[in-house]
């Protein structure tokens, strides 16, 4: 879906601010920031920014000589794209989430929250790893974020923690596991027999 998006809207560039701003739509941003954040060439999104500022989908203001710019909720379409923009925001449509083999051992991916457009989940991705690569880590989530447009909030575990707090019946855990989710890697013995139980 998001390539349809990136045809539809014509470029990756305005995808990517139109969805940030979509996701954040309480905070303010300079060009620069949008920037680093989107990974973005700075001149393509200063010149999508005049754009998206100019048809008053966001505002602009001046702080301390730098311009900052907030999604303005009155734009005449702003339900309808935040409807249709946050439902691209799915796994299959991260590129980014094929990587995540590379950062460890890794056994077990889940996602939820942003990735689902579930609000009340606790997490967004849960990543059952072991001997994991800290600096891939980083990289992935970097990577992630840039393509979903928001901060995402994770949690790492590896094996043998999972196991024990799944015996001690951890609460957020079994919160997490009753809550939609869906399962992107999976490579722990009888783990669907596991979540099952727990779900009953």
């Amino acid at each position: 879906m998001t390539d349809i998006l990136e045809n539809l809207f014509g470029s990756r560039v305005k995808l990517r601010i139109m969805r940030f701003f979509l996701l954040n739509p309480e905070e303010d941003f300079n060009a620069i920031e949008i920037s680093e954040r989107n990974k973005l060439d700075k001149t393509a999104t200063k010149k999508e920014l005049n754009g998206l500022n100019k048809i008053k989908f966001i505002s602009s203001k001046t702080k301390k000589r730098k311009k900052y710019y907030k999604i303005d909720k009155t734009f005449p379409f702003y339900f309808e794209l935040e409807k249709l923009i946050l439902r691209s925001n799915i796994f299959p449509e991260c590129k980014s989430m094929k990587k995540i083999s590379g950062i460890g051992n890794v056994r077990l991916v889940l996602t939820s929250g942003v990735f689902l457009n579930y609000s009340k989940s606790r997490v967004d991705l849960l990543i059952v790893v072991d001997n994991v690569s800290k600096i891939k880590l980083k990289s992935l989530m970097r990577s992630l974020e840039s393509e979903v447009g928001k901060e995402i909030r994770y949690m790492v575990l590896t094996s043998e923690e999972l196991m024990y707090r799944l015996d001690m019946l951890d609460r957020f855990l079994l919160e997490f596991f009753k809550s939609p989710h869906d399962i992107v890697i999976n490579k722990i013995p009888k783990f669907d027999s596991i979540i099952s139980n727990i779900k009953r």
